[in-house]
C-alpha cells in the first residue's frame, strides 16, 4: 500500500519531533541590474554557472539582458544539443531544443533536427509508445489478459526478529508493455532496490503467470517516487503485451478489471467500477478511485477495460475499508514513459510557486498564483502573487491539474514559456509571456518554502493564512486572508483574527510540520486558544 503520499486527515499523533528555531532566513531579492557593479557580479555568476548548467545559465543571462553572455550561453547549449544528437540521446536533445525554442534562439531552423523529428525519434524505441511495440492478439475472454501480468518479487534476504531469521521479501504485481520484456509496476514495490541508503541485500525477480515456480531476474530501468511508477526490464519470451488505453474515456460507473497477485496469490482477476476520477492523493495530479477488490500484492498491476486496454495502474487499497481502492490514470504513465526509459530516477520540475484554480463566471480560467518562493524561477522571471497563469509552451491551462500535466511533460533543467495575466483593473490585466527555468522539484516543497522565506510568508502555502505584522513585535500577527479549503480555513480561522506563533516543530523526516500558536479566534468569541496546527510539507498546489 502507498504510505507516504496519501493526503488523509493529518496526524492523529505527531510521534517523534525535532524542534526548529524561529530564526528568520535571509530572503532573496532580485538584483537591480541598472547598478553596474551588481550587473557585473551577476554576469560573473552566470559565466560560472555556464560550466555546470548551461540551460539555466542561458535563462539567467536573458534576465540580465547582456548580449555577449546570452550569445556564449546559446553556443554552449547548441553544442550540448549537437552532442546529444551524435550520441542518439534523443530525449536529451528534444529537451535542449525546447529550451532553445523557449528562449527564441534565432538560428533554431538551422539545427540538425526539427521538433517534430525529435519527438518521433524519442518515441521510436520507447516501450508501450513506439509503433514497433508488438500488438497483442485479439481475444474476447477477459481471463486471457492474465498471461500478460507478472508477480514482482524483491528478495531482501533474511530479517531477524526475536532471535529468529525470516525470509524478507516484497511482493507486488506488474504487466508487460512490449514484446522485448519491459514491465510496469509501482515504485514502492521496488523502492528497496533503488534506495541508495538501503545497505541490505536485495535482488529483483519476476514470475510469469503461466509459471509461478520460476523466478526470473529483472532490473529497474527508471523510477518515479512522486507518481509511484517504475519501468523494469527482463529477458523472457513475452506471452502477452498490453495496449495502453486512455483513462479519459472512463467515467464514474464504468466497469473495470484489476489483475495482480494479492497477498502473493498469482493470476487473480477482480472486477468493479470507477468510483471517482479526481482524488487528490499524490502531490501531482489526480488518481482514480475504484471498487474492484485490491489487496497487498496488487500494487503495480493493470486496471483494464473489457477490451484489455490498460486504463490505470493499481497502487493502493485501504484494507480496513471494503471497496476503497485507487489507481494511477494511464495518461500519467504515457507522459512519463520516455523519461523512465531514459533511465534513473525521474526528477519532476517546478517553478517555485503555489496556487489554486481560478474561477471566473463559474468556469475554470487559469491558475491564480497565491505564493512565490523568493529566489525561485517564477520569482526571478517576474511572476507575482495575484498573477493568473493561462499557458505553458503554448498549451492552455485552466486548472492546477492541467498546469501540473504541462510541467510534467518537460523535465527539470529545461526552459518553458509561461503566459500569465497580471495586475488589477488599473493595469488592464496585462498579459505577459516569459521564459521560466524548470528547477528540480524538492521532495517536500513546503520545507523549501519554510527555509527560504520569512515565517509569516511561509504560512500562506503551508496553512493558507496570509499574515500581517503588528506593533506587538515579532511572531505577533493579524490574519489578513484565509485561503478557501486550506488548513487554516478548516481550523476555523477568520480574517482579522490575532495569531502568535509560539514554536515550530518537524517530524524526523521533515515531511510534516506542526506550528504551536496562540490565537484569539472571532468564530469562537475571541476566546484565548492555544492550538497545534499540523500540515504536510507537500501538496498538489505547489508548482
Amino acid at each position: 500500500m502507498r504510505k507516504n503520499r496519501i493526503f488523509v486527515s493529518l496526524f492523529a499523533s505527531f510521534v517523534v519531533c525535532s524542534c526548529s528555531t524561529l530564526k528568520e532566513p535571509v530572503v532573496y531579492e532580485n538584483p537591480d541590474y541598472s547598478i553596474e557593479d551588481v550587473r557585473r557580479d551577476e554576469i560573473r555568476k552566470t559565466e560560472e554557472l555556464l560550466e555546470k548548467n548551461n540551460v539555466q545559465a542561458l535563462w539567467r543571462a536573458s534576465i540580465i539582458g547582456d548580449g555577449p553572455t546570452i550569445e556564449r550561453c546559446f553556443e554552449s547549449v547548441v553544442a550540448s544539443f549537437n552532442s546529444a544528437l551524435e550520441d542518439k540521446s534523443y530525449f536529451a536533445a528534444r529537451n535542449l531544443y525546447k529550451s532553445l525554442k523557449a528562449m527564441d534562439y534565432p538560428k533554431l531552423s538551422s539545427l540538425g533536427k526539427s521538433e517534430s523529428e525529435l519527438e518521433k525519434l524519442c518515441m521510436e524505441s520507447v516501450p508501450g509508445l513506439s509503433s514497433a511495440s508488438a500488438p497483442r492478439s485479439a481475444s474476447k475472454k477477459v481471463s486471457s489478459y492474465i498471461s500478460g501480468t507478472v508477480t514482482i518479487w524483491v528478495d531482501k534476504g533474511i530479517a531477524v526478529h526475536n532471535g529468529y531469521g525470516y525470509a524478507d521479501r516484497v511482493i507486488g504485481s506488474g504487466f508487460f508493455i512490449s514484446d522485448d520484456g519491459y514491465i510496469i509496476t509501482n515504485n514502492h514495490v521496488i523502492a528497496d532496490v533503488v534506495d541508495p541508503k538501503n545497505e541490505k541485500y536485495t535482488r529483483l525477480f519476476i514470475k510469469l503467470a503461466a509459471d509461478d515456480d520460476t523466478r526470473i531476474p529483472a532490473k529497474v530501468v527508471g523510477w518515479d517516487p512522486v507518481l509511484d511508477l517504475a519501468l523494469l526490464k527482463t529477458e523472457v519470451e513475452v506471452p502477452f503485451v498490453f495496449n495502453l488505453g486512455s483513462s479519459e474515456d472512463l467515467d464514474v460507473g464504468d466497469k473495470i478489471y484489476a489483475i495482480g497477485s494479492p497477498i502473493g496469490l498469482e493470476r487473480t482477476l477482480t472486477s468493479g467500477i470507477v468510483s471517482a476520477v479526481d482524488r487528490k492523493m499524490f502531490s501531482l495530479g489526480s488518481v482514480m478511485q475504484i471498487d474492484a477488490a485490491v489487496n497487498s500484492g496488487n500494487s503495480g498491476g493493470p486496471c483494464v477495460d473489457s477490451d484489455g486496454n490498460v486504463q490505470a495502474v493499481v497502487f493502493a487499497g485501504m484494507l480496513q475499508y471494503t471497496g476503497l481502492n485507487f489507481a494511477i490514470p494511464v495518461e500519467y504513465l504515457k507522459i512519463e514513459l520516455p523519461a523512465l526509459y531514459a533511465g534513473g530516477k525521474l526528477v519532476h520540475s517546478w517553478i517555485g510557486a503555489f496556487g489554486k484554480t481560478k474561477k471566473s463566471m463559474g468556469k475554470d480560467s487559469g491558475v491564480e498564483v497565491q505564493y512565490v518562493l523568493p529566489g525561485g524561477s517564477a520569482f526571478r522571471s517576474g511572476v507575482k502573487v495575484g498573477d493568473v497563469i493561462t499557458e505553458v509552451d503554448g498549451v492552455k491551462v485552466a486548472t492546477v491539474d492541467e498546469l501540473q500535466n504541462a510541467l510534467m511533460k518537460t523535465p527539470a533543467k529545461s526552459i518553458v514559456k509561461v503566459k500569465f495575466s497580471s495586475g488589477g483593473a488599473s493595469e488592464g490585466n496585462a498579459e505577459r509571456t516569459v521564459p521560466v527555468y524548470l528547477a528540480s522539484r524538492p521532495d517536500n516543497p513546503g520545507l523549501a518554502v519554510y527555509e527560504g522565506d520569512i515565517i509569516k510568508n511561509a504560512f500562506t502555502p503551508i496553512y493558507g493564512l496570509r499574515l500581517e505584522g503588528t506593533a506587538q513585535g515579532k511572531r505577533h500577527y493579524v490574519i489578513s486572508e484565509v485561503l478557501k479549503g486550506s488548513i487554516g480555513d478548516e481550523s476555523g480561522f477568520s480574517e482579522n483574527d490575532y495569531l502568535e506563533i509560539k514554536n515550530i516543530k518537524f517530524n524526523d523526516e521533515k515531511t510534516a510540520i506542526i506550528a504551536e500558536v496562540y490565537s484569539k479566534n472571532r468564530k469562537k468569541g475571541y476566546l484565548d486558544i492555544n492550538m497545534a496546527l499540523p500540515a504536510t510539507l507537500d501538496s498538489p498546489y505547489y508548482f
